[in-house]
């Protein structure tokens, strides 16, 4: 049967955060597009990752909040948690966001939306079962799924990964969770909540990559609710029993569970796809890129996941697709213009655990490595009147400060730190100086207000010097 042929300005291989996002765009500006997906419309984050874990997620705190209280005065109660009823609830989140995600949407604001497995026939061919298509511009958001480390064992047993966690037929037993990354440290402690044991293993302590003092406040509450960790600990090798699984460490422990959730990184997807013959370089962390997300092949791009060095934030991949869009048809150099780069050195990220966890920009480890000149600030919700007043004291703020009195990079853990890193965000994409933070005016009592109390503490050390003091008094004579 003869493929239909197809001549558009844009063809875009994956409807996941980055490709339905340029789909939109270019299909309301009047361009043609042709849109492939092969698996389930929405791509990851709606029907196996963010979406349906921050549904979970919320279930477990609901659980959670009702063994507490006894400290505001109300007595703990014993929770029945209905497994099969908090995965309908998931279920229902994602169905109520699907239709934005349809197909039919798509359809709708004039997309050609092609449900098949698409591949590179040539530098400017893709073609599917039923279709080839030739474009002006061809957008790779393939995105990424779950690694499987490489594990003595680990093949030989069944086992979850984000795609299977949410359907898991009953609630486990004893979950043994392989990751003690975001992910892991998120279905940990939610699994936990709705009555799982939990074990964390990962071969690197938890949470690496994030300021050490601030991911310990988070192992910490995690420890304190029951959830075990072995980590950072060297896994010998897996093995499957009657009743689940076990993992025996080098150490000699051995720790036997229900289920195992492999939550140990994810990978680009990049296999099967053609990119040789489409002149597009690549290996196996991810396509190459520069820095306006153009590959090796001119007429051929890349966002999200797929690119090399994302570290799989669903906003991220947004970016990407709004760079795109500005680039392709609002700041065309045939006119004067300049590419927007789609850089992503001040991305926010947040753990949803509670505490949460969020960090932007560079660590203070990054800036000692890069021998940077800087100053690190600290405000602790211990001294914030709306944590004290919420019995919730934990954590704080820390702001890394460059020589320019700009953000290098910021952390934030406790509660609600998800939102708060929106300010850091706001300051570092528009260039704000430490001075400005400090001026804002915040409602009181609001946690945000550590903000301004970090970057208040700048001044500390100058504003009641010595030199001031007198100077204050001195003025004083005056009034």
């Amino acid at each position: 049967m003869p493929k239909t042929s197809y001549d558009v300005d844009i063809c875009i291989i994956g409807a996941g955060s980055a490709g339905l996002s340029i789909a939109s765009g270019a299909a309301q500006l009047g361009r043609s597009v042709v849109l492939y997906e092969a698996g389930e419309m929405g791509g990851d984050c709606l029907n196996a990752g963010c979406v349906p874990s921050k549904a979970i997620l919320k279930a477990g705190k609901i659980a959670h909040s009702h063994t507490v209280g006894a400290e505001f005065g109300i007595k703990p109660a014993k929770v029945d948690v209905d497994f099969d009823k908090v995965k309908a609830h998931i279920q229902g989140v994602i169905e109520t966001i699907a239709p934005v995600d349809s197909q039919e949407r798509f359809e709708g604001l004039g997309c050609t939306v092609i449900r098949e497995f698409a591949r590179f026939k040539d530098e400017r061919t893709i073609v599917s079962d039923s279709a080839e298509v030739r474009a002006k511009r061809f957008v790779i958001c393939t995105g990424s799924r779950a690694s499987a480390p490489p594990i003595p064992g680990l093949s030989d047993v069944d086992y979850l990964t984000n795609e299977e966690i949410f359907t898991v037929d009953k609630l486990p037993k004893h979950l043994l969770i392989i990751g003690a990354g975001p992910i892991g440290l998120e279905m940990g402690q939610t699994f936990r909540r709705l009555g799982s044991d939990v074990t964390i293993v990962d071969i690197a302590p938890p949470l690496g990559r994030n300021e050490p003092e601030h991911a310990a406040v988070l192992v910490e509450a995690l420890k304190d609710e029951g959830v075990t960790f072995y980590a950072p600990a060297r896994t010998k090798i897996i093995r499957k029993t009657k009743t689940g699984v076990e993992i025996e460490l080098e150490s000699g422990a051995v720790l036997k569970g229900s289920h195992l959730l492999v939550a140990a990184g994810r990978k680009p997807i990049v296999d099967d796809l053609g990119l040789d013959k489409a002149g597009v370089n690549y290996d196996k962390r991810g396509i190459e890129t520069d820095d306006t997300l153009r590959t090796s092949n001119k007429r051929i791009y890349a966002a999200g996941d797929v690119v090399k060095g994302m570290g799989g934030l669903t906003h991220a991949a947004g970016f990407h697709a709004g760079q795109i869009i500005k680039n392709f048809y609002f700041m065309p150099p045939v006119i004067g213009g300049m590419f927007s780069k789609a850089t992503t050195n001040r991305m926010p990220a947040a753990i949803y655990t509670e505490p949460e966890l969020a960090n932007i920009g560079m660590s203070e480890a990054e800036a000692k490595e890069k021998a940077l000149d800087y100053k690190v600030l600290h405000f602790e919700f211990d001294e914030n009147d709306r944590a004290i007043a919420e019995r919730s004291t934990h954590g704080g703020v820390k702001l890394i400060v460059g020589k320019d009195k700009r953000l290098l990079g910021g952390s934030v853990v406790g509660e609600h730190a998800g939102e708060i890193i929106h300010m850091l965000s706001i300051a570092m994409s528009n260039g704000i100086k430490i001075a400005g933070l400090a001026q804002i005016i915040s409602p009181y009592p609001t946690r945000s207000e550590v903000v301004k109390r970090a970057a208040s503490s700048y001044y500390t050390e100058t504003v009641f010097s010595d030199k001031t003091r007198k100077l204050a008094g001195f003025w004083t004579k005056f009034h």
